[in-house]
């Protein structure tokens, strides 16, 4: 058959109606899902092709299999055309200035640059910013980025920021395949969020059924009469996707003979359509669709015909619909499955000719692309070109920050049948100290294991890749039960390079993992510095004094900031900084524990910086994780659920080493009432496992299961949990870890009679802290005082130790804690009749409220009840009648997370009838009529409680 006209769109009319109605109602959000070949391109092509007239602009990206380390590459190809569309530079918002380096084709008509930032996330986050205006000024605009499959982490950040916070006139459309494990995850990840006053629709691309077929074929053939035995067949053959239906039937030399479709191949047969296609091609134009195929991504025609050798056939190869023309002047195959067609077609040894060819072409451009210069040289068969392009590539993405993609560079080489085994050694090595500065670690555990199964490294080499593989397997997977034997066993095989052994040692020494007391952690680091004294290695010098400043400023030593100060920040070796970027993670997390938040924003300033710097993907994720620890001590929780979720969601393999995350959706949960949830979370912070997760998280998840326990009425298991966690504490030896667990513990003791127990407790807890730069541990001191004093009815006392800590929380400031604090001042006055206590409880209602901590503001207004004073909520402006007030806001969470009517009335201390009268309303506003209706908050998928 010679050439078929392209049909019109089959099988699609609802799905066409709803990319069009979402793109001519922006803001709008538009996922277009399916497997490859159902014709996700086509739908968005052909939805683009039916828009009302009217000034809009289209901006097509478009994300790639192979792809190098360019941040942002699918947006910012979709950008490089709208020049003329845009206003005067002068009228443009001044921040799209950063978009200069990134944009040259735009720059004369973009603002000045601005002057660069110090933080490399604000940098990050201004250049987003600069994204959003540029859209902004266009519109409206309907930007589509193709196969979201294959965007980087960076690409999907800016969409979920876009498409957060997206311009009035923008309509996002993003086509993706749906993952083979058949989630229904969004391709923007569980972080992105609906928003409420954004057009979102998702629109999901399954098989033509046989009907489908059957017109799909006719309008290719140009026939209505085709036989229902033939249309049947083909349906069975293609399996109903859209685009082998299209290359089958394009294939077939006359769909009247009984066998044409059996005599057309198996299975798919898309080798027997792209063949037929091409036979009628002259051998210059089957040069050049060779050259495409070999190429696998859309390329200019210079490089085509370089590999092709053919210049005169691409344009054959257009005209006859093999190839097509991509943005930018470049050309290819419409769909993947195509391309894999031809390729597999071309005979082995003109492909390796043809990958020679390719790797020629590429090494000759200014920047040769070095991934696709290791994947041709494979192809090729040239083991040592394919080497040296595959570390080079490797190196330059971790040195731009991909750390991602070095370790799928080198995984992959690792996992290649081919691999010489005198390289395999090199490359395990290489893997594991990129690993240890990334995030993913699953897939590199289980090479490094196979690795260290097999005989043929040397035992330098097998040490060494020892040592990584348990560093990684206590950090990033945060399993120091599995992680510590292996350093250990590499201590034994590296006893002649006392170098790495020191690194060894130093990991051991972080008093953080295990159950060694600190004594044990102290003679451990000096072993470590010991051995790095004799040896002239500044990267290792660096690794060591990190773990020496770490250790000093988690225990609250007085020399700690001194230590610091002497780290080689600007040290010009790229491997040194990335050592500091972790110590300054470490410092940050440390000295947010020790309640010294300024020093610790200082150190994740600085953190940041060379951890983007020296692509240390692994410290800058803990100090992402660790600042929301900050910011739920420090009283920000505004959005932190929210942001606490995003960061959860990175964590999907890795998720204990998310435990900060966890720790705080934990005490959002229990500050407002949300029982199981907080349960949930402690037991994801560490509690699962306490003596094998990290210790200062476990101690104040502890404190948080205490005082929910407590908050239950359930003494037993307040007091257990207590007594768990103090032995874990005193076995350590770290006092200053107790700041937000030795107030609850002495709580729960005293509360069961044992106030000789708290006693001793608060007396140890003193002298732990004494000499100790921790000023969170020493408001907890007082804290722990007061309600020891309030447990032996010396109220006076307790007021006066109460009120400390309740300034000493405020001058941190830790709102949350010093609120916590006056309450108890606050009911040790009521217990001596002191007429302050009601305004101290109505003082505290306001300011739990103003947190968010809603089950701690109805406790202090139930108290205010109960003593004859009445608390009105703050009503503020209603804009309609349909609007929840407070009340009713705090009742439609409780109902959406399942809770009984009884249960709602324990957490907000009212009622049963109360809270029947509050679900009704809440129905009846929100316009539904069961509870189960009531839509539930966001919540992240958190480690299951054992």
């Amino acid at each position: 058959m010679s050439s078929v006209p392209s049909p019109a769109l089959i099988g699609r009319a609802s799905e066409l109606r709803a990319v069009i109605g979402a793109m001519t109602r922006p803001p709008a959000v538009v996922l277009v899902e399916g497997e490859a070949g159902m014709g996700k391109t086509r739908l968005v092509r052909a939805a683009l092709g039916r828009l009302p007239s009217g000034d809009r602009a289209v901006l097509l990206g478009y994300c790639h299999q192979i792809r190098e380390p360019f941040p942002y590459g699918p947006v910012f190809e979709a950008l490089r055309d709208i020049a003329g569309r845009l206003p005067a530079a002068q009228a443009l918002n001044p921040v799209t200035g950063a978009l200069r380096g990134y944009l040259p084709e735009l720059s004369s008509a973009l603002p000045p640059s601005p002057q660069p930032l110090d933080d490399p996330r604000a940098e990050r986050h201004r250049v987003f910013r600069a994204i959003r205006a540029l859209l902004a000024a266009v519109g409206p605009a309907v930007l589509v980025i193709e196969d979201l499959h294959w965007a980087d982490d960076g690409t999907r950040d800016l969409l979920r920021f876009l498409t957060g916070q997206p311009p009035e006139g923008l309509a996002v459309v993003a086509t993706y395949r749906r993952e083979s494990h058949g989630t229904a995850r969004s391709p923007l990840g569980r972080a992105y969020l609906h928003q409420p006053d954004t057009t979102s629709v998702v629109v999901p691309l399954a098989p033509l059924n046989v009907a489908d077929v059957g017109r799909l074929a006719g309008a290719l053939l140009e026939r209505g009469d085709l036989p229902p035995e033939f249309v049947a067949r083909l349906h069975e053959r293609t399996a109903g996707i859209p685009f082998v239906v299209e290359e089958m039937v394009r294939s077939l030399p006359d769909a009247e003979e009984p066998d044409a479709l059996d005599r057309a191949g198996v299975p798919l047969l898309l080798r027997e359509a792209m063949a037929e296609r091409m036979a009628g091609l002259s051998y210059a134009a089957v040069g050049a669709v060779q050259a495409a195929a070999v190429l696998r991504l859309p390329a200019a025609e210079q490089l085509i015909t370089s590999v092709g050798g053919h210049s005169a056939g691409l344009g054959e190869a257009l005209r006859a619909g093999v190839l097509h023309e991509h943005p930018g002047g470049r050309y290819g195959f419409r769909h993947a499955l195509a391309q894999q067609a031809v390729y597999d077609a071309v005979p082995g040894p003109d492909r390796r000719s043809a990958h020679d060819r390719a790797m020629k072409a590429l090494g000759a451009m200014d920047s040769p692309p070095l991934v696709q210069l290791a994947f041709h040289a494979r192809q090729a068969g040239d083991t040592e070109a394919w080497l040296r392009h595959g570390t080079a590539a490797a190196h330059q993405a971790a040195a731009l920050g991909d750390t991602a993609l070095a370790i799928e560079v080198v995984e992959g080489m690792l996992d290649d049948p081919g691999l010489p085994a005198p390289d395999r050694g090199p490359l395990a090595l290489m893997l594991s100290r990129f690993a240890a500065t990334g995030l993913s670690h699953q897939r590199v555990v289980r090479l490094l294991r196979h690795v260290l199964r097999d005989d043929f490294l040397s035992s330098d080499a097998r040490g060494e890749a020892r040592l990584n593989l348990g560093v990684v397997l206590s950090n990033q997977a945060g399993d120091t039960a599995a992680g510590r034997p292996e350093i250990m066993a590499a201590l034994a095989e590296l006893s002649h390079r006392p170098t790495l052994a020191a690194r060894g040692w130093a990991s051991l020494a972080m008093p953080e993992w295990g159950t060694e007391s600190l004594a044990q952690h102290e003679e451990w680091m000096a072993c470590a510095e010991s051995l790095v004294a004799t040896a002239d290695n500044p990267e290792l010098a660096a690794a060591v004094l990190a773990n020496r400043a770490s250790f000093e400023m988690t225990t609250g030593s007085p020399d700690a900031f001194a230590i610091a100060a002497t780290l080689p920040a600007a040290d010009p070796r790229t491997a040194v900084r990335r050592e500091v970027a972790r110590a300054y993670c470490n410092l940050h997390d440390s000295a947010t524990s020790l309640g010294l938040y300024g020093a610790a924003e200082k150190f994740a300033q600085k953190g940041r910086r060379l951890a983007v710097e020296t692509g240390a993907q692994y410290p800058a994720y803990l100090l992402d994780v660790s600042t929301i620890r900050r910011e739920w001590l420090t009283g920000r929780w505004e959005g932190l659920r929210d942001r606490a979720v995003s960061l959860g969601e990175l964590a999907t393999e890795t998720p204990l080493i998310a435990v900060d995350v966890w720790l705080v959706l934990g005490l959002l949960a229990l500050a407002t009432g949300e029982w199981e949830e907080a349960v949930k979370h402690f037991y994801g912070a560490g509690l699962d496992a306490p003596d094998a997760r990290y210790v200062p998280i476990v101690a104040a998840a502890a404190g948080g299961l205490i005082d929910l326990y407590l908050t239950r009425g359930m003494l037993d298991e307040a007091v257990a949990e207590a007594e768990r966690a103090v032995a874990r504490l005193r076995q350590k030896g770290v006092w200053v870890w107790g700041a937000n667990l030795v107030p609850s513990a002495v709580t729960a003791f005293a509360w069961a009679g044992r106030v000789k127990t708290a006693a001793e407790l608060v007396a140890d807890f003193g002298a732990g802290i004494a000499d100790r730069i921790a000023p969170a541990a020493h408001a907890a001191l007082d804290a722990a005082r007061g309600a020891l004093a309030s447990a032996e009815c010396r109220h006076a006392d307790a007021i006066g130790f109460f009120a400390r800590a309740r300034d000493a929380y405020a001058v941190l400031p830790q709102p949350y804690s010093a609120a916590r604090a006056g309450e108890g001042e606050a009911r040790a006055r009521l217990a001596l009749g002191d007429g302050g206590a009601v305004a101290g409880f109505t003082e505290l209602a306001e300011r739990f409220g103003q947190l968010g901590a809603t089950h701690d503001a109805a406790r202090c207004r139930r108290v205010l009840r109960d003593i004859g004073v009445e608390f009105q909520l703050p009503r503020g402006r209603r804009r309609n009648a349909s609007a929840l007030s407070q009340r009713e806001r705090e009742v439609a969470r409780l109902v959406a997370l399942g809770r009984t009517n009884r249960e709602i009335a324990d957490v907000l201390f009212l009622s049963t009838r109360t809270v029947e009268s509050h679900v009704a309303t809440v129905l009846r506003k929100l316009g539904v009529r069961s509870r189960t209706q009531v839509a539930s908050p966001a919540s992240p998928a958190a480690p299951p409680v054992p």
